[in-house]
């Protein structure tokens, strides 16, 4: 292995390198060096791990990343998923690509004044692939393991990141790069590949958004060391030359992490610092110094110029500087120069009124974040509305915690600033860097963030928190294997949490149940499950912890709604539009209570409000035009329903009403050419199929119904073996008396598709009968009834419309007979 010098100047800049054969100047120059050997720290020798090649080191740390969050390979959408997945428009296809790039993370337009201004467009064409490689969001497990071996990569990857840090670039007698410093890269690795608190961004699908995010974050500094080694013949030292090719790449790649994630934007704040501390060594006590004896410095650069080296230094600082403002600047113009707008509730102390209560707390919650990487085992999913109350004066005992942070900040700066100038420092130096540097756009100093405490923001801080820990690994040895072994271990227990949504709220009930959107969630599944009364009581606790919740008014005032107790519905939805006027689901909400109220002008004043809101919101239309319905202005529902249908095509209801009211009216034409174009849209939906049945039999074109429904209903049989038993049960072609009367070669016999055609064929007939049989065609209705319970004889509703039909058939035989009687 080759071996690399530095020397160090007697009155200059300490620790610069520089290749042997460089002239140097007299003692006294400023910027002259003392050449010294720069290998891997020594104590790399004496660490507990094995010492393996890149190859087998890469391997090991993938099988740990993977071991760590496998449970959640199979987990469902949950949480923020909903809403950046499963209801996000931009993942389908019909959504023009480039139209990711003016949306947000969450599909809405970054013009509107709803947006949260999350603008991750390459992260949301990942989700979108992702769809289209599914066929759809039935299989969550793909978007589960896309993120799984995205963290894999990423770990690997930092093998080579922290190998430069800890040992330099360095080259064999072939010219090949070395793996430098093999145990403290691969420890400090293995300690990112299984830190728990990176479970939210591995096991929550939308925390891809942070994984792309580093893997661009790192990719840019891999490119940023080449540019600077590119040509040098003794890649130890300060550059004097850089590779404007790979600076330019490490840009690009800046911009692509900014893409996935606006946290990205710090990776060149890392590559300056790895460039000053690490490369060119500019040890933070000399330079402290230098600065003040400014005068004196200054005149010997006016008397012999800076070296080519600083030259060098200052040109590739000048460049990510300008880069980076030209990247900030594309962003802010692209959010449209505005900040986004949360709500108190998202991040309480950022819209504290009093600033020493916002002082407070956000140091309180800068020691939150720090103990989760010391402790990861206290993880909660949300941490907004009440899990951190405010801190408003200096009485609470909840402020020992900022002390303590910011008296080991002080500590450790102390320690970077006039310790003993040596590689172990500037590496420490350098975690401290990347662990502060990526944490800043979340710390709410420079602008509000949505959160008051996030366990993603911190997936790329803690790589430089084990930098630090493996740099100052000489302390804690003894406890290394076991911190592995319990944060294994924590990672799995909390990547099953992350498997259900059940599982993740109700571990979030043990570590914040002050936290009123626990409670709201909560409320939410249980609600979905039908248990009514345990949602109610958790949406009422919500309230209780955060009487303001406007979400929790809504979904607890759907339920009351649906139980009857319109009164305290409406009063709930009142004071959510009332806190949030802009809250379009609750003024439609409303409009429905005060419909079923008999409040016929209040609903639709809140239906049109909901629409003023929300101007793409076809379900309120549909409402509205139910509306407009009950007080008999049949033109207006017609429209109402028509902009429900425009907006949303498969709108199965809004089409359906069409169709009835026109029918009503004695419109059969016009009620055809809407059945039929809703055919068009939804060719297998059978309540729009029936309807348009029953305007055809009206209009005496029986048969065309008939052959419409049958083409319809075929295509839900896929195999073409199974559609001939289905035409013969329907048409009665073949007598059949029993299911096992059809073909037994049949390929649908074999592969179980049986049930599927007489279910589809019983549905044919039986729709055949009811609509017979409200035609007055009581023979037809009959024959339809009678073969239909020869397919099925369990059929007890079809066996009760036949004793009905039979029932006033004999009547109308008996009145028939007695007015035969008197005209005899």
């Amino acid at each position: 292995m080759t071996t690399y010098r530095h020397h160090k100047a007697a009155n200059g800049i300490s620790g610069h390198h520089q290749p042997a054969n460089r002239k140097t100047s007299s003692s006294s120059d400023e910027y002259s060096h003392k050449k010294e050997k720069r290998e891997a720290p020594e104590w790399d020798r004496f660490l507990p791990v094995p010492k393996l090649s890149i190859e087998r080191a890469s391997v090991t740390v993938c099988l740990l990343a993977l071991l760590c969050f496998w449970r959640s390979w199979d987990g469902e959408f949950l949480f923020d998923d909903s809403e950046a997945i499963v209801n996000n428009k931009d993942l389908l296809a019909e959504t023009p690509v480039w139209e990711l790039f003016q949306h947000d993370f969450w599909g809405k337009n970054l013009a509107s004044k709803t947006s949260h201004k999350s603008y991750r467009p390459l992260t949301v064409l990942t989700f979108r692939l992702n769809h289209w490689f599914a066929g759809g969001l039935s299989q969550p497990w793909s978007f589960h393991a896309v993120n799984l071996l995205l963290h894999a990569a990423i770990c690997v990857q930092l093998l080579h990141v922290f190998s430069v840090i800890f040992g330099g670039v360095r080259r064999d007698v072939s010219g090949e790069r070395v793996f430098a410093a093999p145990r403290a890269s691969f420890l400090a690795a293995t300690l990112f590949a299984v830190h728990p608190v990176h479970t939210e961004s591995v096991a929550g699908v939308v925390g891809r958004a942070e994984l792309l995010c580093a893997l661009f974050f790192f990719s840019a500094f891999l490119c940023y060391v080449r540019s600077c080694h590119e040509g040098t013949q003794d890649p130890q030292c300060c550059p004097e030359s850089f590779s404007v090719r790979w600076l330019a790449a490490s840009v690009v790649l800046c911009a692509a992490s900014v893409l996935c994630k606006g946290q990205g934007i710090t990776a060149i704040g890392v590559c300056s610092a790895y460039d000053i501390l690490i490369l060119c060594q500019l040890d933070p006590k000399v330079f402290l110094s230098k600065l003040l004896a400014a005068e004196k410095s200054l005149q010997f650069v006016k008397k012999q110029g800076l070296p080519v080296w600083v030259r060098s230094l200052l040109l590739r600082q000048l460049f990510l500087v300008a880069t980076g403002a030209a990247i900030m600047t594309a962003r802010w113009w692209v959010m449209g120069s505005t900040p986004p707008a949360f709500q108190p509730v998202d991040n309480p102390a950022a819209f504290s009124k009093d600033l020493s209560t916002r002082v407070l707390t956000h140091n309180y919650i800068y020691a939150i974040n720090a103990w989760l990487l010391f402790f990861p085992w206290w993880l909660c999913f949300d941490w907004s509305m009440g899990c951190v109350p405010l801190l408003h004066s200096v009485g609470d005992p909840r402020v020992l915690a900022p002390v303590a942070l910011w008296l080991g900040l002080l500590g450790l700066l102390t320690y970077c600033v006039v310790g003993l100038a040596d590689n172990t420092k500037r590496v420490f130096t350098l975690g401290l860097a990347v662990l502060i540097v990526p944490f800043l756009p979340a710390c709410n100093l420079f602008f509000t963030v949505g959160f008051v405490v996030a366990e993603r923001v911190l997936y790329l801080p803690s790589a430089g928190f084990v930098l630090m820990v493996v740099a100052g690994l000489n302390v804690i040895q003894a406890f290394l294997v076991l911190v592995v072994f319990l944060n294994i271990i924590r990672c799995t227990v909390r990547s099953a949490e992350w498997g259900t949504e059940e599982a993740l709220f109700t571990s979030g009930l043990r570590v914040c149940p002050l936290n009123a959107k626990v409670h709201y969630n909560i409320g939410k599944i249980r609600g979905d499950q039908g248990r009514t009364d345990v949602a109610i009581a958790a949406y009422r606790h919500a309230l209780r912890l955060n009487p303001e919740y406007d979400q929790t008014m809504n979904n607890l005032a759907n339920i009351l709604k649906d139980r009857g107790e319109l009164g305290e519905a409406e009063l709930l939805l009142e004071r959510a539009v009332q806190i949030r006027p802009e809250f379009a689901a609750a003024w439609m909400n409303l409009g429905i209570v005060q419909a079923q109220l008999k409040k016929p002008q209040s609903a639709e004043h809140s239906y049109w409000t909901a629409i003023t809101h929300r101007r793409k919101y076809p379900d309120c239309y549909y409402n509205l035009g139910n509306l407009y319905l009950e007080l008999k202005q049949h033109g207006d529902a017609l429209n109402a329903w028509r902009n429900a249908t425009l907006l949303k095509p498969q709108h199965t209801l809004a089409w359906t009403n069409m169709i009835v009211l026109l029918d009503n009216l004695g419109d059969l034409s016009k009620a055809e050419v809407v059945g039929k174009e809703a055919v068009k849209v939804l060719p297998n939906d059978p309540s729009i199929q029936f309807t348009l049945a029953n305007v055809l039999g009206k209009a005496s074109k029986y048969q065309v119904r008939r052959s419409a429904a049958m083409s319809s209903w075929s295509r839900d049989v896929s195999s073409m073996a199974c559609r001939r038993p289905l035409l013969f049960a329907v048409t009665g072609d073949v007598r059949i008396h029993s299911w096992s009367s059809l073909p037994r070669r049949n390929k649908c016999l074999r592969d179980g598709r049986l049930v599927l055609v007489i279910f589809i064929a019983r549905l044919l007939i039986d729709t055949d009968g009811v609509l017979y049989h409200r035609w007055g065609k009581y023979p037809e209705a009959e024959r339809c009834y009678k073969r239909s319970i020869e397919l099925d004889p369990t059929a007890s509703t079809t066996q009760e419309n036949l004793v009905k039909l039979q029932r006033t058939m004999n009547k109308n035989s008996s009145r028939e007979h007695g007015h035969g009687k008197g005209r005899r």
